[in-house]
């Protein structure tokens, strides 16, 4: 083919139908770019041609349809000038390709490179002679591997003989042996790792969690088998023909592999997703391979007592893992039932400490290049590991249903999923330094759990029944908070883990998933925005913005927000004073965190506080701070954001004053609303006779008791349908944190009086909210009678189907024991599906509002992100994002929503009798447009 002589030349198998009436003209002295007829290097990532010869123009300009190539989504929008320079864009998209050949190498070669590395480590063993220097976790399985590994292969090979083989036989033999072992050894030590009291885990779910990972890893494997297979003769000889020289020196071998690393996409996602499409493995067959898998490994895996005991009868080797039968009992003390469960032996835990969780292997990681865009259910994310736009929990009904739904009825939904996944993320390095001296020096510090454990109280002298009944409560109660200070080490490992693996990196991003209702969350579980403090402080955006005078002042009411203790309640001015008036305080957590006054640590959340300061610091110290380039998302959060969708859908104005619908001087705080009722209640019962209430004694406990923090969580989840033993148990909480009430019966009955009052408080505040509640319930229980789940469309047409039924067992014969696994029944559970429609259908709005806001602002050109109801964005963009959420907001409500489901319901089950809506108010939703607290 000849060399071309202009930027526009393609292969011809690229060129597109023309189409004259859609036929862009360019600007004087301009060559207009069409993005699908672009150079090579810049047009595709599959490089079948050589690059032109003649020098590029510089000046560039691109038509329609750039931002539909997957690259463009990396450069930065203030990348593109109106005259881009070729050379720079070719250099970016170079960039890209070397991240995407690294995303998908992450994504495929996971469980392979651990293989690997326990080859290596046994290689160099043998040689030297010698056991290398290792984590105690990894040096556990090396010494297990070859042992696992042979145990395994005998297995195949005896399932292969079979001629009639049992219902999961072939399934063992999907994956070489040497990787089945890593995958048994790692996932059965990831579930006991953090199990450190009583060092088991019921054996159905290590058997269904070993199963899982070898039918990933298994389509992975199969994936990249099609890729190879791919190459059919006629793409060989198409390919001859258009080969560099160096390219027609390479071997078969080398040229699937390159392949892998520069193909374009678009046939890469066919075959993943023809993979995908294979029938899944069932619950049965996992667990009936998992259950085998652990069988071998119990059988492979010995461990030896530490020299000093040699002389002791303990020496022998002994298995590192046991199955064991468990009761389970309820809080009465009876027996509920028995299981079976892997246990570890107590000799491997002594030596165990949380920073083997380290070690894991986490598939799922942020991604290095944007997320595929969401075609359909099983169409984006990932490139190669299975990904999925809603996470069903294997609830059929709404896999069929967001099936059956044509692509343009939720195209909003997935466009929403595709801007929140294409926010750049990267480490605020500054930060996590300060989180590793923390942590390297025993935590316990700014929320960071203590790395030594509480010591167990010594056994009496006495022989006292009453002294050894408090010993044993206290022993008791002192492993316990072990054990959970034991789980949240392990976490605080892994998200470490995850933000040194990332650290280095330019940017990353988080492709996200829903949830059944339509909240979208962060496909990758451990460091995410999602999560705690510590999780959100060592985040920042990776592409930065100039302040701007707006942005300095955001930036500062952030970090009062961040300090809490009531100044998140101020006026916005009044915040403002306060950090001016705590600037040296700012200054000195930025310069010296460890060593300083530690002002941050006083913050409600103090990692996130920390960023601020350095952020704030950082501009004030800069020769103008308004053109400081800040990277730090600043948070918009609702007001109580279930009750503010209960007053548009109720439309009730004190309602709606409550939760900051309408202007005020200062943000109207629900939670201290509904503590000032609370207390005025128990102040009168406090002042009755206690002969003849039995209310006045504890009253007069908890007078004095009574504040924000104590109701604050149950006003929360009271629309999201807490129960009354929910809120008791979340006050008991409170109280217990106060420590003034020792005797355990008194906390209880205490409790129980609180959220009694509380409860009443809530519903005398909102009676409209808890009439539509009511409403909801009600349709709920009518639809039940039909035996059918409730299910709606939410403003977005995303499909949504409750998936509570009444679960039955399903007994399965492995080789260990006979496994009960619960699974969907054909009854619904008709209690959990009316309590639980008024939360989902509350989260379906919320999450509605979100992705609308998130689209509305990509539009903008704002970076966003959300969690549920907390919207972040640029310092600079908060007055802009303001004002969208707000115009959303009323969007939203503006479509007659309850009226709408009511329609959906009475032509889903036309002989069903479905009660009135509920009685509204005319409060006027525009208000919420010029209220300055409605999310701050």
């Amino acid at each position: 083919m000849a060399t071309p002589t202009s930027l526009l030349y393609t292969p011809l198998w690229h060129q597109p139908k023309s189409n004259a009436k859609t036929k862009p003209k360019p600007k004087n002295g301009t060559t207009l770019i069409n993005p699908r007829l672009l150079w090579p290097p810049l047009q595709s990532s599959l490089l079948l041609d050589p690059p032109p010869t003649k020098e590029a123009p510089q000046n560039l300009a691109f038509a329609d349809g750039i931002m539909d190539l997957p690259w463009i989504h990396w450069i930065s929008p203030n990348f593109i000038p109106a005259k881009p320079n070729l050379n720079s864009i070719v250099k970016v998209k170079e960039d890209y390709d070397s991240l995407r050949r690294r995303q998908i190498k992450a994504e495929t070669q996971a469980w392979e490179e651990a293989l690997e590395e326990y080859k290596e480590l046994e290689r160099i063993m043998l040689e030297k002679k010698l056991a290398p220097s290792l984590p105690y976790v990894k040096s556990l399985i090396l010494s297990w591997f070859e042992q696992l590994r042979e145990t395994i292969e005998r297995e195949q090979q005896v399932q292969m003989k079979k001629r009639r083989q049992n219902g999961w036989g072939h399934y063992i033999g999907v994956l070489p042996a040497d990787k089945m072992a890593v995958i048994v050894m790692t996932k059965a030590m990831e579930l006991l790792l953090p199990r450190r009291l009583d060092r088991s885990v019921p054996l159905v779910q290590v058997a269904l969690t070993v199963g899982d990972a070898i039918e990933q890893e298994a389509k992975v494997q199969a994936y990249l088998k099609n890729i190879k297979n791919s190459e059919s003769p006629e793409h060989e000889e198409e390919n001859k023909n258009s080969m560099t020289s160096r390219e027609e020196s390479l071997t078969r071998e080398k040229r699937v592999s390159a392949m892998i690393r520069a193909r374009k996409l678009g046939e890469v996602q066919k075959l993943i997703r023809d993979e995908l499409e294979v029938k899944p493995w069932s619950k049965k067959v996992k667990a009936q391979v998992g259950t085998k898998l652990v069988d071998l490994l119990i059988e492979s895996a010995y461990i030896q007592p530490a020299l000093e005991q040699e002389n002791d009868a303990s020496f022998v080797m002994r298995p590192a893992f046991r199955h064991s039968y468990r009761k389970a009992s309820k809080e009465d003390g009876k027996l509920r039932y028995r299981h079976g469960a892997l246990e570890l032996d107590p000799l491997v835990y002594q030596r165990l400490d949380c920073s083997s969780a380290r070690h894991a292997v986490i598939p799922y990681l942020p991604m290095l290049v944007p997320p595929k865009a969401w075609k359909g259910y099983n169409e984006g994310a990932y490139f190669c590991l299975p990904s999925y736009a809603m996470r069903t929990r294997g609830s059929k009904d709404q896999q069929n249903a967001l099936k059956a739904a044509p692509r343009k009825q939720f195209v909003k939904v997935l466009e929403a999923l595709d801007v929140l996944g294409r926010t750049k993320w990267r480490i605020n390095r500054r930060v996590l330094d300060v989180v590793e001296t923390i942590w390297s020096t025993g935590g316990n510090i700014a929320g960071l759990v203590n790395k030594q454990d509480i010591p167990l109280p010594e056994k009496p002298l006495t022989n006292d029944p009453e002294e050894i009944k408090r010993w044993k409560w206290a022993n008791r109660k002192a492993k316990k908070a072990n054990s959970e200070m034991h789980s949240l080490r392990c976490d605080t490992e892994l998200i470490l883990s995850v933000a040194r693996k990332m650290c280095h990196e330019e940017a990353f991003y988080y492709p996200h998933n829903l949830d059944f209702r339509g909240r979208a969350y962060p496909m990758h579980s451990h460091l995410t925005h999602l999560g705690s403090d510590l999780c959100r402080g060592l985040l920042e955006f990776s592409e930065g913005k100039p302040l701007g005078k707006s942005g300095l002042n955001w930036l500062k009411i952030h970090l009062a927000n961040l300090f809490g203790g009531g100044v998140q309640k101020l006026s916005y001015d009044m915040r403002l004073d306060f950090v001016e008036a705590h600037l040296r305080e700012v200054f000195d957590s930025a310069a010296n965190p460890i060593h300083g006054e530690r002002w941050w640590i006083k913050a409600e959340d103090p990692f996130q506080c920390l960023a601020a300061c350095i952020e704030l610091a950082g501009a004030l110290r800069s020769m103008s701070a308004h053109t400081f380039v800040s990277h730090l998302p600043i948070h918009q959060d609702g007001s109580c954001n279930g009750l503010q969708h209960y007053a548009a859908l109720g439309r009730y104005a004190p309602e709606a004053a409550a939760v900051n619908l309408v202007t005020g001087e200062k943000p109207a705080d629900v939670y201290s609303g509904v503590a000032a009722r609370v207390l005025d209640a128990i102040k009168a019962d406090s002042m009755k006779d206690p002969a003849i209430s039995p209310q006045a004694s504890l009253a007069k406990i908890l007078v004095n008791q009574v504040d924000r923090k104590l109701v604050k969580q149950t006003v929360m989840t009271s629309v999201y349908g807490v129960t009354y033993i929910g809120a008791r148990e979340q006050i008991k909480r409170r109280l217990r944190e106060k420590g003034l009430i020792d005797d355990d019966v008194v906390l209880y009955k205490a409790s129980c009086y609180a959220s009694k009052m509380t409860m009443n408080a809530l519903g005398e505040m909102f009676q409209a909210a808890r009439g539509i509640m009511s409403w909801l319930a009600t349709c709920a229980k009518v639809i039940t009678t039909e035996n059918e789940p409730v299910r709606w469309t939410t403003p977005l047409g995303l499909p949504v189907v409750q998936p509570y039924r009444i679960s039955k067992s399903i007994r399965i014969a492995t080789s260990l024991q006979q496994l009960s696994i619960k699974g969907d029944g054909d009854k619904v559970s008709k209690q959990k599906q009316r309590t639980a429609f008024p939360p989902n259908f509350v989260h379906s709005l919320d999450s509605s509002h979100m992705m609308m806001t998130a689209s509305a602002c990509q539009s903008a050109g704002l970076t966003f992100a959300g969690v549920h109801d907390s919207y972040w964005t640029h310092a600079c963009d908060v007055d802009t994002m303001n004002r969208i959420l707000r115009e959303k907001f009323v969007e939203l409500y503006d479509i007659p929503i309850l009226e709408n489901l009511l329609k959906e319901f009475e032509e889903s089950f036309p002989t069903l009798q479905f009660p009135p809506l509920p009685e509204r108010g005319d409060f006027d939703l525009r208000h919420v447009l010029s209220s300055p607290y409605f999310f701050n």
